[in-house]
């Protein structure tokens, strides 16, 4: 060939690579530097043409990178280890299609306030918007992600990096977090940039609320004789102060799905996650102030039913980190817009120099075992013979944090689980709701999780979603523990449709065998269908190195735990 130029394995002509700068740090380099300076051990991607100048700085650094099977799997591992840590996930992503199969995991990070940092690539700056056909080009793919994220930005400068990086994790951690997206043109990817010594911004301190509103909550909470505390995700950073203020005022305390362990497993002052069901609503009508911490108020954590029943008759104070989520869905009478931690010591701290009127007799620990009584009393024979799971999980894996999908027992499970503490207890049915979150979740998660084990809850049908991932955890050493609860199709669907007397459709899938493909990835993998035995699976599981399946089948369980008591 006289042509100096030769046509990659990707199409593309080697001989027109961007120039390399000469004993420079190119700007690639340095964000990989400068997510070290941040605290960052973690990064999730798949390695692309358009991202290669990502990794150049990655093997000689401290962060370890991990490789999922598909973009969504590693926006839903970067969302599990968030949840965790209370640290961002981060992600390095590819130009194009690689950042349209993460929307719906950034989507699902976005509903749910969890900190995500996803680095994409982007064509040259010339090109932007050019329309002119070239690789994963979009016409404009910070306009896709702008209403999935707190902002998006195109960095255009190399040395704008330090700025924008600074930007990103004030976000994190002194906002509502969400997540974040970056793109980096190719030119800019390669461009020289700054030393990064000194690129390390300070952040901004969590706000701690307005002295006028913190007095006007706390003269509220020291005459009410029938208090009650309504906690969200929002408060999960929160869990001693909520306890402290909780107790000093023995208001019953409700619990969103991602407040769970908020309060100890089995405190007297503990209603449970149970906003839907008659017996809490009617404790919430009756209590004369409510406060409510970190928490929308919304639809997946208070009307599961869709019946609009819940209702706020007293005075309600707010407190949220975002000031424009304490207006909606129900209006305080005093609105603090602040970090739940700060705010709830600052009020602690007030009442503990006033006099609180006498509590009666049938408020607080009292009145919550009598509600708790009744739903305990109202649930039917499935959600008692699933919480025989649960019970299992708990009495073998005490310490267990549980990774949920959107799938039958999960439901059952933000009722009935009580975790053992904050961030123990996380799935995919609240906010947006997608299906095959919880296997990549469960991976994140357990990279985070010290030697705390990690069950991923799941459904045959979510998992068909993501059953590639399974060779992720393998690659990865993850000995995540696959809970698959198999009911053979979109059993909750195919219920919601008989109901309505629409005919079954497109709700019977087919079943693989989930045992063989499990150990074709490298996994083990078992059944159980009695408490006994998932037992000792779990215990077996526990003490290997690479992930579990264990199949439960809905009906054989069912069988063997009928209605078990709850």
């Amino acid at each position: 060939m006289n042509s100096p130029e030769n046509i990659s394995l990707f199409g593309h002509v080697s001989g027109h690579r961007p120039p390399r700068p000469v004993a420079t740090q190119t700007c690639g380099e340095a964000l990989v530097k400068l997510l070290g300076h941040y605290g960052v051990e973690l990064v999730f991607g798949i390695p692309g043409v358009h991202t290669v100048e990502l990794y150049r700085g990655l093997a000689t650094s401290m962060l370890r990178h991990v490789t999922p099977r598909h973009e969504q799997g590693a926006g839903f591992m970067a969302d599990g280890y968030a949840r965790v840590t209370g640290k961002p996930g981060v992600c390095f992503i590819i130009t194009g299609p690689g950042m349209t199969n993460i929307a719906t995991a950034m989507a699902q990070a976005y509903a749910d306030s969890i900190p995500m940092l996803v680095i994409s690539s982007v064509n040259t700056t010339r090109q932007l918007g050019g329309g002119t056909g070239r690789l994963h080009e979009l016409p404009s793919q910070r306009d896709v992600f702008a209403g999935l994220t707190a902002f998006s930005h195109t960095l255009l400068d190399a040395d704008e990096l330090p700025q924008v990086l600074a930007r990103a994790f004030a976000v994190f951690e002194t906002a509502r977090p969400r997540p974040v997206h970056i793109e980096i043109p190719l030119d800019v990817i390669v461009a020289p940039a700054q030393d990064t010594a000194s690129g390390v911004a300070v952040l901004p301190s969590k706000p701690a609320g307005a002295p006028a509103a913190l007095d006007e909550a706390s003269a509220l909470l020291a005459t009410a004789r029938h208090p009650l505390i309504l906690a969200g995700g929002g408060a999960a950073g929160a869990a001693p102060e909520l306890r402290a203020l909780a107790e000093r005022l023995q208001a019953p305390v409700a619990l969103t799905i991602n407040a769970k362990g908020l309060l100890p497993r089995g405190h007297e002052l503990s209603i449970g996650s149970t906003q839907s069901l008659a017996a809490t609503r009617a404790l919430v009508r009756e209590a004369d102030v409510v406060l409510a911490v970190g928490t929308e108020l919304g639809e997946t954590d208070y009307d599961v039913v869709f019946d609009n029943g819940f209702a706020i008759d007293g005075k309600l104070i707010r407190i949220d980190i975002d000031a424009q989520q304490v207006m909606r869905n129900f209006r305080p009478d005093v609105a603090i817009a602040a970090d739940s931690k700060l705010v709830l010591a600052a009020l602690d701290q007030r009442l503990a120099t006033r006099p609180l009127p006498p509590r009666v007799d049938d408020w607080g620990a009292s009145r919550v075992r009598t509600v708790r009584a009744a739903i305990n009393a109202g649930y039917d024979a499935p959600i008692r013979s699933q919480a025989a799971l649960f019970d299992t999980v708990l009495n073998t894996l005490p310490d267990a944090i549980v990774v949920g999908d959107s799938t039958r027992p999960v439901y059952a499970g933000n009722f009935v689980f009580e975790a053992s503490s904050p961030r123990s207890w996380f799935n995919s049915s609240t906010g947006y709701g997608t299906l095959g979150y919880g296997l990549p979740a469960a991976i994140g998660a357990r990279l985070a999780s010290g030697n705390r084990p990690v069950i991923c809850l799941i459904g045959d049908g979510g998992l068909q979603f993501t059953l590639p991932e399974l060779a992720s955890a393998v690659e990865a050493a993850v000995p995540v523990i696959v809970l698959l609860w198999n009911n053979r199709g979109y059993a909750e669907i195919k219920r919601y449709m008989v109901e309505r007397d629409i005919e079954p459709i497109g709700v019977d899938i087919y079943t693989p065998d989930f045992l063989a493909l499990a150990r074709g990835f490298g996994c083990c993998a078992a059944s159980a269908h009695t408490p006994a035995a998932l037992a000792d699976e779990l215990k077996q599981a526990a003490g290997r190195h690479v992930p579990t399946l264990i199949e439960i089948d809905e009906q054989k369980w069912f069988d063997h735990v009928p209605g078990a008591p709850a």
